[in-house]
């Protein structure tokens, strides 16, 4: 499980698969921040991982201080599937 934060809005939501640097992805939760007051455009902070690490993160068996970080930018990220049916 890694900490995805994307500079700008691919337009994906919770449950999308993206791919990033070949690997692929499912967004098990996304923060939208910056909406208001903060940077000068959006910034998705999503939980990323393994479809298989889905329960781990539904039971939070996991620390989120303790996650790897990875930026990018929304152009950087290819939206393979923009709102998956793992959360149906």
């Amino acid at each position: 499980m890694k900490r995805l934060i994307i500079h700008g809005d691919p337009g994906i939501r919770k449950g999308a698969v993206v791919e990033h640097d070949g690997e692929e992805l499912v967004c098990f939760g996304i923060s939208r921040n910056g909406e208001w007051h903060g940077p000068d455009r959006v910034q998705l902070w999503c939980t990323v991982g393994e479809e298989g690490e889905y329960e781990d993160f539904q039971r939070r068996n996991f620390t989120p201080h303790w996650l790897e970080v990875i930026r990018a930018d929304a152009s950087e990220i290819t939206v393979l599937e923009p709102k998956g049916d793992l959360f149906v």
